[in-house]
């Protein structure tokens, strides 16, 4: 029976950890080096990520600063990124380049927060589904009494539970953040 629970915890622990980096996706309107995560750089002819070029970094909230580790490769990252096609163009002043974070209107950010919403609920369904896989798991386990299958849902639907406030508490925090100017 602990390894049942043990495999649900653990299901929806990656159920929470994959709801989480799908959300650093949703732009906020302030300036985050994982808005650049999918962008990579032409580097010696080898497809490569830009963070493994240059170091990026947050300059006032609002803006991006990538300083290259090899200057010469400073027009195939401003390459990268209009090719990426992230909404934000490149400034290069021959030494970094600068991405200046567009502040999003009010229309944007309630559609953010409907975004938000929707890989929430996803979120959850992913944890149900688990709990529907544990619950399956332990009807078929012939070893375990009729006591032992109900005490077994029970805590299945308590970490059910748990997950879930987790989760809205999650979207609650970002909504909040893309909400706030």
């Amino acid at each position: 029976m602990q390894t049942i629970l043990n495999q649900v915890n653990d299901k929806m622990t990656k159920a929470i950890a994959s709801f989480e980096h799908e959300l650093t996706t949703v732009r906020t309107g302030r300036a985050n080096a994982s808005l650049l995560d999918s962008v990579e750089v032409d580097y010696y002819g080898c497809p490569t990520p830009i963070n493994q070029v240059g170091s990026i970094s947050v300059v006032e909230g609002k803006q991006l600063v990538i300083k290259p580790f090899d200057k010469s490769i400073l027009k195939d990252i401003e390459t990268a990124i209009h090719k990426a096609n992230i909404g934000i163009a490149p400034q290069n002043d021959g030494t970094v380049i600068r991405l200046n974070v567009p502040s999003l209107t009010e229309e944007r950010r309630k559609e953010l927060t409907k975004v938000v919403s929707k890989m929430a609920e996803e979120a959850k369904v992913a944890v149900r589904n688990v709990r529907r896989d544990g619950n399956d798991a332990v009807k078929k386990n012939k070893e375990l009494t009729e006591d032992m299958q109900k005490d077994a849902q029970e805590k299945i639907q308590k970490k059910t539970d748990e997950f879930i406030k987790k989760i809205d508490s999650i979207a609650e925090a970002k909504q909040k953040e893309i909400m706030t100017v």
